[in-house]
């Protein structure tokens, strides 16, 4: 019974499953990484970014920050930030993730954002994409942040 709830657990903070194909993209301390669609390209050598053709159609940005404590947003951060109740879709001790719209106009872009815990800090993911791009990608992208794999 233990080892069912251990592994469930386990399970429900590693980042979300993707599809063999896509790339790895590892932040510039080789600590955290995101992957991303096969058409994606890196943006240039250990930035810990990804770009869709170029970026200003979609960018893709993983970052550590080793010895940050991880903890849900409180509410007058989010308020200070700027979030939208209705877009923070999960504020967890496992995750932190959330739309951040830029600007009013239906054909600016979208930036999905999401911080996890690691061991010794937080890795964070920034996806920002036009609307060209789908959401389901750019999330997908986004929850996929986590430790790095050796």
């Amino acid at each position: 019974m233990l080892a069912i709830l251990f592994f469930s657990l386990a399970a429900s903070v590693l980042p979300q499953a993707t599809p063999g194909d896509w790339k790895i993209v590892k932040d510039s301390k080789g600590v955290c990484q995101i992957a991303v669609p096969p058409d994606w390209d890196l943006y240039s050598e250990s930035t810990g970014a990804a770009v869709l053709h170029d970026p200003t159609t979609a960018i893709a940005v993983v970052t550590s920050q080793p010895g940050q404590a991880f903890k849900p947003l409180p509410e007058n951060l989010q308020k200070i930030l700027g979030i939208r109740k209705d877009k923070l879709f999960e504020n967890t001790a496992k995750r932190i993730f959330y739309q951040d719209k830029i600007s009013r106009h239906p054909e600016d872009p979208n930036a999905y954002i999401v911080n996890v815990p690691f061991k010794n800090g937080t890795c964070s993911c920034r996806v920002v994409v036009l609307p060209a791009v789908s959401e389901e990608i750019a999330k997908k992208i986004t929850l996929s942040v986590g430790p790095a794999q050796q």
